[in-house]
């Protein structure tokens, strides 16, 4: 058995595909399949994309409903549902935000309350409207948007490894631009070492765990942040306010899908440590490590972490 490793650019990031085969031939045909997999449900998610369903549903925000597939349908249902569980931390209405805010560099000012609050005006999970008999999705305010840069890369992760097993692949992983699912173990029967970033460098890791079948996502603000009035905002708006979080550097969330983390590490980097934190605790077969913006490491009561020296 052979190990083979192709990065690509999908879904305007970087993706590592991972497999362990009989030959490298056919390790890099099932790098294809997954890559094919992988655009297909850019097709179908993206809203930059002009056709696809997603930009379609949001044409006709205000105006009607849209039905869509049955494959949209349930991801939406499933990010409502996460939406309630999370107490609206995650949206996927959150795309009505855009703009507001800057993170490259320009931003000196706070936007005005008024700003924010008309942009806050459009976010809203409950206005997402789903007719289960049509299966349509209608958002029910004008200029609402809905986006999956929150959870499309993981459901993405997901959907390639499941086709990916059910071409008997034996083991892999998918790393989505840090949203990361596993399956089996090396081509040597080890299991594979992921490792959590320092949130004040993504180049060094702080702690090493060794997973099996599992997938891993982390948010953090080392990529992208501001400081105004010696306060550090994330890059991570909280829809529910329409303001940057502060008080977290990163959140890693274990789970079995990646989709799930990819959700999660958002909502719980949103919540702050203490809520957050409880949320994780409650939930079964889901795990957190989190760093505080004093670089304290905080976690949930089933997490194995390998310290580093």
């Amino acid at each position: 058995m052979v190990t083979v490793h192709k990065a690509l650019e999908l879904m305007g990031s970087r993706f590592d595909i991972t497999v362990v085969a009989n030959s490298e031939d056919i390790g890099y045909i099932n790098i294809d399949e997954a890559t094919a997999e992988i655009k297909r449900i850019e097709k179908l998610i993206s809203a930059w994309d002009p056709d696809s369903e997603t930009s379609l549903i949001n044409k006709n925000a205000g105006v009607k409903p849209v039905v869509v597939s049955s494959e949209l349908f349930s991801l939406i249902e499933r990010s409502k549902q996460i939406s309630e569980l999370t107490d609206g931390a995650f949206d996927i209405s959150y795309a009505s935000l855009d703009g507001i805010w800057k993170f490259d560099g320009s931003m000196k000012v706070m936007p005005n309350v008024t700003e924010i609050e008309n942009s806050i005006s459009k976010v809203g999970y409950r206005n997402i409207v789903l007719n289960e008999n049509d299966q349509s999705v209608f958002l029910a305010k004008k200029g609402m948007k809905i986006s999956f840069g929150a959870i499309g890369k993981g459901y993405a992760a997901d959907k390639a490894k499941e086709l990916l097993i059910s071409k008997q692949v034996v083991g892999g992983i998918i790393n989505a631009a840090g949203d990361l699912t596993t399956w089996g173990t090396k081509s040597n029967g080890e299991k594979w070492l992921i490792g959590i970033a320092n949130p004040l460098s993504k180049e060094r890791i702080f702690s090493w765990l060794k997973i099996v079948e599992s997938s891993v996502a982390t948010s953090g603000n080392y990529e992208k942040h501001i400081i105004l009035d010696g306060v550090k905002y994330s890059h991570i708006i909280d829809p529910r306010t329409g303001y940057p979080t502060t008080g977290v550097n990163s959140v890693s969330i274990f789970a079995k899908s990646a989709e799930t983390c990819d959700a999660l590490a958002t909502a719980v980097f949103i919540l702050g440590k203490d809520e957050g934190l409880d949320l994780i605790n409650q939930l079964g077969g889901i795990e957190v490590v989190l760093v505080d913006n004093d670089n304290k490491v905080h976690k949930s009561s089933g997490v194995p972490l390998e310290e580093n020296p």
